[in-house]
């Protein structure tokens, strides 16, 4: 056999190409493309690396243990109980956590849980779901069938209960039905009635509250209150109910001892009945 037989296969004829073109032409010219071949590899690299890392992460927010849900907590309920919201949530325990529709809970609990004035659903990194509530507040509560319904600042109704809250005026809607109260009622109907009387509780004095027991509402304007010990305050609308109040609030210190007060016209409050 021939020696040269034995000898190693040199370079293929593109290689030897490669290496011409890059030995050819002038030195800053084989510097840039040296640097092309480096940029791509470099962006090859990069690209697999970013691949994979989107990869990892996807296992980890869906297919791992590490980031389900395994605990769901509440906070703020006054009348309301955990129990009751985690109830209501329906939060899948055990599922992604990152797969768990925090609107959709939150829609959810004002739905079921009529109580719930605002609520915010959050993801506690990596087990968690807390559930943070905010109650509806009764201003007013109206009287039907020997329960009561408590109605909000803004009017809602939005629980019925055995028995009023404290310090909770009883709303009575005793509509008038005279020809023109009729008029009044066709203009302002009765979900606006109860908001009027619902802005009328807010106005009243802190001091004066306390000792509401009845807002009474006949027509828009002829709104009275009824105090403890049978005391009556003419209140009229629900318009300028900031000068109402201070007014009441000056009539009662200069007549401790009336039954009556009308403060329907501010600048000319009245008492009668000491």
């Amino acid at each position: 056999m021939n020696e040269g037989a034995c000898s190693v296969a040199g370079p293929t004829t593109a290689e030897r190409g490669e290496r011409q073109q890059e030995s050819s032409g002038p030195p800053l010219a084989r510097g840039l493309r040296r640097l092309r071949r480096l940029r791509l590899r470099t962006i090859v690299i990069l690209a697999v690396l970013v691949a994979l890392l989107a990869a990892g992460s996807l296992w980890i927010l869906y297919g791992s243990e590490w980031t389900r849900v395994e605990r769901v907590s509440v906070s703020g309920t006054r009348v309301l109980t955990p129990a009751q919201v985690r109830a209501a949530a329906e939060v899948p325990v055990g599922a992604p956590l990152i797969s768990v529709d925090t609107d959709a809970v939150a829609a959810r609990l004002r739905r079921e849980l009529p109580r719930i004035d605002t609520v915010e659903v959050v993801r506690s990194w990596p087990h968690g779901i807390g559930l943070n509530v905010v109650e509806r507040t009764a201003v007013l509560v109206e009287e039907k069938a020997g329960k009561f319904v408590e109605v909000d600042a803004e009017g809602v109704r939005f629980a019925t209960v055995s028995q009023a809250p404290k310090d909770v005026p009883v709303l009575q809607l005793s509509l008038s039905r005279t020809a023109s109260s009729a008029a009044s009622l066709r203009r302002f109907d009765e979900g606006r009635l109860v908001r009027e009387a619902v802005g009328v509780a807010g106005r009243i004095p802190r001091a004066v509250a306390r000792q509401t027991r009845t807002v009474k509402v006949r027509t828009y304007d002829d709104i009275s209150l009824e105090l403890s010990g049978g005391r009556i305050v003419v209140w009229g609308s629900g318009e300028q109910g900031v000068q109402k109040a201070r007014a009441l609030t000056a009539l009662m210190k200069a007549a401790p001892g009336a039954r009556h007060f009308d403060v329907s016209v501010p600048t000319a409050p009245a008492s009668s009945g000491s």
